[in-house]
């Protein structure tokens, strides 16, 4: 078994490290190609952002593996990538105010709707779960309040830095605090989607690629931090059992449910089925789904 923990000494950090690329290069090569970024959740570059972030500045005060600050500083040039093309080409306002001038909140499930209802409904990470947010946060129309948060949240995390950073009981103790903040936001990130999944009794838009290069890399990712000879904080450990938790329910859910294309066919097949017939069946047919690898909840998390 010695060589098997070598291995993963070395395999394990370099996936890691190279997941941001691997988890949302396709995301937003298909955003850039489709010119669109309808049914992608502007949520995800918001939680990984901060959550990135909160672990870069968890560094000086855990001095963890390397590799998981590499991963984060990745992680942070990848989703402000993500998040400028998904800006650049978010769908046009169908009318002024209202959730259709909204680009990115998705739909309950159950709230149907014909102008693209269908495209986003298993896939309210933003719009089905928090739907109504003070001042509109994270679901502005212009793209300027996007960046200025993300600067303001920077600037904040520099002040507390050098504020406390003389002070090493209260240091030791932020340090903590911000580093499983950072964690813990980024361990629940699944969890709209697998709501949205049983409510909808779907995984449609749901890329069965990405669900195994999670599953994957989540067993390389605990076999490393429980065998692993450099500093892995608990922090780490905690929320990455949680996740890949989170992660066996969305593959159970995936096999359980599919992609919806069965349900989907058979309705087409049998016509209408009446008023007996499912409401996702309906959306479905009432307009068409996302093909990109993320539906706002499912794909391209990590």
């Amino acid at each position: 078994m010695g060589w098997l923990a070598t291995f993963a000494g070395y395999a394990a950090p370099l996936f890691l490290v190279l997941s941001p690329i691997l988890s949302y290069g396709d995301q937003a090569v298909s955003m850039s190609r489709k010119r669109s970024s309808a049914g992608f959740s502007l949520d995800i570059p918001l939680i990984m952002l901060v959550a990135s972030l909160l672990r870069i500045f968890y560094y000086p005060g855990a001095h963890f593996d390397r590799a998981l600050l590499a991963q984060s500083c990745l992680m942070v040039v990848v989703q402000v990538l993500l998040l400028k093309i998904a800006l650049d080409h978010r769908p046009l306002p169908s009318s002024k105010g209202g959730e259709a001038a909204m680009p990115f909140v998705g739909l309950t499930p159950g709230s149907g709707g014909g102008g693209g209802g269908g495209r986003t409904r298993s896939n309210s990470v933003g719009g089905g779960l928090f739907a109504t947010r003070p001042y509109n946060f994270w679901q502005w129309r212009s793209p300027k309040p996007y960046w200025q948060f993300l600067l303001y949240f920077f600037l904040t995390l520099v002040a507390l830095e050098i504020v406390l950073g003389p002070f090493t009981g209260v240091y030791a103790a932020y340090s903590a605090l911000i580093g499983y903040i950072g964690l813990s936001v980024e361990a629940t990130l699944p969890l709209p989607q697998i709501r949205a999944n049983a409510q909808a009794r779907s995984c449609r838009g749901f890329r069965a690629s990405v669900l195994v290069s999670w599953l994957a890399g989540d067993a390389m990712k605990m076999y490393w931090f429980f065998t692993s000879t450099t500093a892995i904080p608990w922090a780490f450990k905690l929320c990455g059992m949680f996740q890949a938790c989170c992660d066996m329910i969305l593959g159970i859910q995936y096999m359980l449910y599919g992609d919806g294309s069965g349900a989907s066919a058979a309705a087409a097949a049998n016509g209408s089925l009446g008023d007996a017939e499912p409401d996702f069946l309906l959306r479905e047919k009432n307009g068409a789904f996302r093909t990109s690898p993320l539906p706002t909840g499912p794909a391209e998390y990590r």
